[in-house]
């Protein structure tokens, strides 16, 4: 990396992304063409997100080697973009999440249900079962309403984004970049001298980050403490599960910058693991709000009760899973 300037790797990186956001624009446009091309569709979707989440965290990691004020723009509209193409799918999953836990949880789900059905057993004796087994379809049809529900809105949301002024603009910015990139005059500085240290800026935050996390409760499968938690009204739960989201940002701005440096780094199970985290910690949330709906009967109250335990013990299980898969990693760590 001594002879390499900044601009020679954060150039091709950047346009090898806008040539994929470009490509996966066109699929997605081909796709809507064909009436059986939904799937196509939301394959395209999918990678237009991750390439413009590539751009913007590359962008935000290495902004003092761009024109920051064009970065700072792009990153924002790509920020919009990609957290509005996101929901649909978020709530379509959330809902497969949810519908198949309860599925579990009252023994429709088959002899290999899994430690996440102990909330279940806990409730104690065949009253108990009972009661989730009458619950969990009422349960079932009232997440089903408000996640489908949701879930169109987010698709015409998406669709009314993709048809906008302001999704064309961002297309424009981002075929510009497929050629030409906005850089500063630092770019043109030692990639050894100004570009690494960004990159190493990117993993030492993940790593402070990691270590103000309870990974020492989080050695053990499941956190008794963190579920008392998880249980109270938010912003209890919120508050617990908030640094673990923000480890699983960093992790993520850390994998595109080693991506630059042509270093990628072997995070795939730790990334993994907190994506199964903020799945469901999401879940847990939409059974407590589902709970909350006004005159719920008491068995559809208790199923929802039960399926949002249920999704915090796996909550506790995702950081069992990210402690084992980092500390390794950290123990190579000088």
């Amino acid at each position: 990396m001594p002879d390499v300037l900044s601009r020679e790797l954060l150039a091709p990186y950047l346009h090898a992304q806008a040539a994929d956001f470009l490509r996966s624009l066109r699929l997605h446009r081909e796709s809507g063409q064909d009436p059986q091309g939904a799937a196509d569709a939301a394959e395209a979707v999918h990678a237009l997100r991750g390439s413009a989440r590539r751009i913007s965290g590359t962008l935000h990691t290495f902004r003092p080697l761009t024109d920051t004020g064009w970065a700072d723009t792009l990153r924002a509209e790509l920020a919009w973009l990609s957290g509005t193409l996101a929901r649909e799918h978020a709530y379509a999953a959330r809902l497969t999440r949810l519908l198949g836990a309860l599925n579990r949880l009252s023994g429709a789900g088959g002899a290999d249900a899994g430690p996440a059905s102990v909330p279940a057993a806990r409730g104690g004796g065949a009253e108990h079962a009972g009661s989730l087994t009458v619950g969990a379809a009422r349960a079932g049809a009232l997440l089903e309403r408000q996640l489908t529900l949701a879930r169109t809105r987010a698709h015409s949301a998406a669709l009314q984004a993709l048809g906008s002024s302001r999704f064309h603009a961002v297309a424009d910015a981002v075929a510009l970049l497929a050629s030409d990139v906005p850089l500063g005059p630092a770019a043109a500085a030692p990639a050894a001298e100004v570009l690494a240290p960004l990159a190493t800026g990117a993993e030492q935050r993940l790593k402070e980050a990691v270590a103000a996390l309870p990974l020492g409760r989080a050695s053990h499968p499941y956190n008794a403490e963190a579920l008392v938690h998880g249980l109270a009204p938010a912003p209890g739960g919120e508050t617990q599960d908030a640094p673990w989201h923000h480890v699983r940002l960093l992790l993520r701005l850390h994998r595109y910058a080693q991506e630059v440096v042509a270093a990628p780094a072997d995070t795939l199970p730790a990334a993994q693991a907190l994506d199964r985290h903020r799945d469901a910690a999401e879940a847990a949330t939409a059974a407590a709000s589902a709970a909350r709906t006004p005159r719920i009967a008491p068995a559809t109250a208790y199923a929802l009760g039960v399926l949002h335990a249920d999704q915090r013990h796996e909550v506790e299980a995702a950081r069992f899973a990210f402690q084992q898969a980092w500390q390794p990693e950290a123990a190579t760590t000088p």
